[in-house]
């Protein structure tokens, strides 16, 4: 009789290295390891040997940058989600991008569970098994890092360990360093002197996808970049897919000290935390494609799309991408896209974005109607009547108020 499947998120970290044995020996799993590359560089470098090295039976590594980009990262640009004002979400939408190959390599393996490597306080075990309970509800969920009767490591020296034991050498070390997630949009760094919040951060210790302003160079980076109904196309006259934008503009603004956040944020799980981000080519995408809409929306369609991002970035963040209200508040950012097409251009100075032109078939703009000389469009006698109106609540009120007063005395 075959043994039943589970299959790993695997990283080709510690943490997961060291789950391919235990869930071997805690369940007598036949254990399939699926990495699902969304951009996370150079750490995917001998993935396949230590896979096959700790147990596992079959490596998936899976390219899903495409639809990253495409059909997660491009929906949040496009509603302008950003969590608590700063967080531009590059982990909060991978894992539902992830959670999506995940379950598709599950079914194809006719695995009977999935099993993550996330930490009980943390964000990502719900992005992950929110996401699995909407694509997969039959599928049984293993977070070794809460059943704490079964998983009694509590460090990476117990991991090192409990690897030697079992056979495993590997190149991990005892050092500490930070807790980093990266992928296309971003690189995210928790730790070390960032738990404690008096403390700045050590960014020539810390940065991998940028430098600091204070080293970029003292000149300016011109970039032109243009855009199809809110998709971008082209960054200075380079007509690319959206992954390789992302990656053009992670380069240009990494260069320039772009998109470095410091961050106290609010969990799901209910407590603060403090991360740094660095999103040098998200911030420079999400600012170009601002600055096209400020010219093409009218002031109604804007006031509510922030609304409308707001909670995306809420939904986003606390792994609710597989829901209805998900799906609305998406639908709602496309049909605001119909026009947002033009051209962007700005300058990266040391940190800085800075607009240098903006361009559009659709522009809304009037210099007839914006410039101070007269226009046939606009009487200024008409704003007579306007402010009467616009301002009549407040001319009520203040003569009740008045009348009581007098009343009164």
């Amino acid at each position: 009789m075959s043994k039943e499947k589970v299959v790993l998120a695997y990283s080709g970290g510690l943490d997961t290295t060291a789950v391919i044995p235990w869930l071997k020996e805690t369940f007598g799993y036949e254990v399939i390891c699926c990495c699902v590359d969304c951009g996370q560089g150079n750490e995917l470098d001998g993935l396949s040997e230590r896979a096959q090295l700790s147990g596992a039976a079959k490596l998936y590594i899976e390219d899903i940058n495409d639809d990253f980009a495409e059909t997660f990262i491009m929906p949040c640009v496009q509603a302008g989600a950003v969590y608590e004002n700063k967080y531009l979400l590059g982990t909060s939408m991978a894992r539902p991008a992830i959670v999506k190959k995940l379950v598709e390599i599950a079914r194809k393996e006719g695995a009977v569970a999935i099993c993550h490597g996330a930490t009980g306080k943390g964000n990502d075990q719900i992005r992950f098994e929110l996401g699995i309970k909407a694509l997969a509800p039959d599928i049984k969920v293993i977070a070794p890092w809460r059943m704490t009767d079964l998983w009694t490591m509590q460090s990476r020296e117990d991991e090192i360990a409990y690897c030697k034991a079992h056979g495993i050498d590997l190149p991990f070390d005892h050092s500490q360093s930070y807790s980093r997630d990266r992928n296309l949009w971003h690189i995210s760094h928790e730790g070390l002197e960032l738990e404690d919040p008096s403390l700045a951060p050590n960014y020539e210790h810390m940065l991998v996808l940028s430098v600091s302003p204070q080293k970029a160079p003292d000149k300016e980076t011109e970039i032109t970049m243009t855009f199809e109904k809110g998709v971008p196309t082209s960054v200075n006259g380079k007509q690319m897919k959206v992954a390789d934008i992302i990656r053009t503009l992670n380069k240009l603004g990494g260069e320039n000290g772009i998109g470095i956040v410091d961050i106290v944020e609010n969990r799901v799980v209910g407590m603060k935390s403090r991360g740094v981000y660095e999103t040098p080519g998200g911030t420079i995408l999400m600012e170009a494609h601002k600055q096209l809409e400020e010219l093409v929306l009218d002031r109604a369609t804007m006031e509510f799309k922030k609304t409308v991002g707001d909670k995306l970035a809420q939904v986003v963040y606390e792994g609710k991408w597989y829901t209805p209200l998900c799906d609305a508040l998406i639908a709602f950012a496309k049909s605001t896209q119909e026009y947002v097409t033009g051209e962007v251009r700005f300058k990266l100075y040391k940190g800085n974005i800075i607009k240098a032109g903006t361009t559009s078939p659709y522009s809304l703009y009037s210099e007839s109607l914006a410039s101070f000389t007269t226009g046939d469009m606009y009487d200024h006698h008409d704003a007579d009547g306007f402010i009467t109106l616009f301002g009549l609540p407040l001319k009520v009120r203040a003569l009740k108020l008045q009348e009581t007063k007098t009343n009164l005395q």
